[in-house]
């Protein structure tokens, strides 16, 4: 089969397709045929050296796929399934090759809504919201919640999410970004670009940070008495965690995780019609480096995915 490898840290030109043994599945494992492969910003990240997750090279990057079963060592699957996952994470799951063995846990049934290049876009901004806005905070009907970064992978699922757990909704986007995240569902639209948040905000129960910088302490200024910062991009920041504990705040970091629960949400979400993936633009397994290129550039909508 062909995997896309490197041999040592660099720009998108340090990847590289090979041919490789196909990986065995153990028992309660699968062997998935990929249809399909989300990119993630991070894998720019450990492609270029800048995150030590996965160690030195060589490594294949990659966590979101989409595809069909071809081997099945568990009572869960059978040959011929279409499912989509990110197995393994935070460990490698090898996932940019044409064959990836993972944990049945890991895997759910792909929508049959959804192509597999959009289902492959899913997994790693679909659980990283879900786990904020379900599982950490908690969001319910009524609750005001802020979306920072509204147009981008995390950004544009956590819209709809927050809409389909009946909040009312806030994002900040670009300007031309907002026909996007109102077409998502979001109530009110912040260009960043033209206006401080902090200045125009109030009462937020629940804010989503998938920013970084300083969006997360700049958030403490919205939230309302006893309100909620979930970051994707801070979940380590002790001095900011403890900012917000003083001030009578609670703060939650998002180390996302698999979880079989959370993707069969994502699933039914989209089945019922409450959950689109937006895929900004996709590229053949040959064109990686080509797919990394603009994933360096940063400020994509939605997500990028390669196609096999």
């Amino acid at each position: 089969m062909r995997a896309i490898t490197q041999q040592q840290f660099g720009g998108p030109e340090v990847l590289t397709i090979v041919d490789t043994p196909e990986p065995r599945a153990l028992p309660t494992e699968v062997l998935v045929r990929v249809k399909a492969i989300g990119l993630n910003p991070l894998e720019a990240r450990l492609r270029a050296g800048e995150f030590p997750l996965l160690g030195r090279p060589p490594f294949v990057l990659g966590w979101d796929i989409s595809g069909v079963v071809e081997q099945a060592l568990t009572w869960r699957w059978r040959p011929g399934d279409e499912v989509f996952g990110m197995p393994l994470f935070p460990r490698a799951a090898n996932a940019y090759a044409e064959i990836v063995a993972a944990p049945a846990l890991h895997l759910a049934r792909k929508p049959a809504s959804l192509s597999h290049t959009e289902a492959a876009a899913l997994p790693v901004v679909g659980l990283t919201a879900w786990q904020g806005l379900v599982d950490l905070a908690g969001v319910t009907e009524g609750d005001r919640v802020l979306i920072h970064g509204g147009g981008g992978g995390v950004g544009h699922v956590a819209i709809q999410l927050a809409k389909a757990l009946g909040a009312h909704v806030i994002t900040t986007a670009s300007g031309s970004k907002r026909e996007f995240v109102e077409g998502l569902g979001a109530d009110e639209v912040i260009d960043y670009t033209a206006v401080d948040f902090t200045e125009t905000v109030r009462d937020i129960d629940v804010v989503l940070d998938t920013l970084g910088g300083d969006t997360g302490k700049r958030s403490l200024r919205v939230l309302r008495p006893g309100g909620h910062l979930v970051t994707a991009v801070a979940d380590e920041d002790t001095e900011l965690a403890a900012e917000y504990e003083a001030a009578g705040m609670q703060f939650s970091g998002i180390a996302v995780d698999p979880d079989p629960v959370a993707l069969r949400g994502l699933a039914e979400l989209a089945e019922q019609g409450k959950l689109q993936v937006h895929v900004q633009e996709t590229f053949p397994f040959e064109r990686i480096a080509d797919a990394h290129r603009l994933l360096d550039h940063g400020h994509l909508q939605g997500k990028l995915v390669l196609t096999i």
